[in-house]
């Protein structure tokens, strides 16, 4: 099992940049595919990136390709979303969330999750 625990996001300008990370607790935490998602208020959740095992594997929704980034560092027990560009489609809670199954890393399902951070980019 794996606890996740986020942090950063906020409220940032249109143009400006964010980084969210996801501290997770446990010694296998390499054995985890790793996803951001994000949901607003009235809408579906959505898969934003994920990333790997190893950290070679990434995937991005065509929404944010190019202008976000996914890295992780598992000596740390980490995984960083850098966001850059942002724009204010981009406001809603973004979550990690950790996957012990292998598989496209944007359907496979997750089954531990963040507590979820507030990213809001004004105009």
């Amino acid at each position: 099992q794996v606890q996740l625990v986020q942090s950063g996001g906020g409220l940032v300008q249109a143009g400006g940049s964010l980084r969210l990370s996801c501290a997770a607790s446990g010694r296998t935490f390499s054995a985890y595919n790793v996803g951001w998602f994000r949901q607003d208020p009235g809408k579906q959740r959505e898969f934003v990136a994920g990333i790997g095992r190893s950290g070679i594997s990434t995937d991005y929704a065509d929404s944010v390709k190019d202008r976000f980034t996914i890295s992780r560092d598992n000596a740390k027990n980490t995984v960083d979303l850098q966001m850059n560009s942002l724009k204010p489609d981009d406001t809603a809670v973004y979550y990690c969330a950790a996957s012990y199954v292998m598989g496209p890393l944007k359907t496979i399902g997750y089954h531990y999750w963040g507590q979820g951070t507030q990213v809001t980019v004004s105009s």
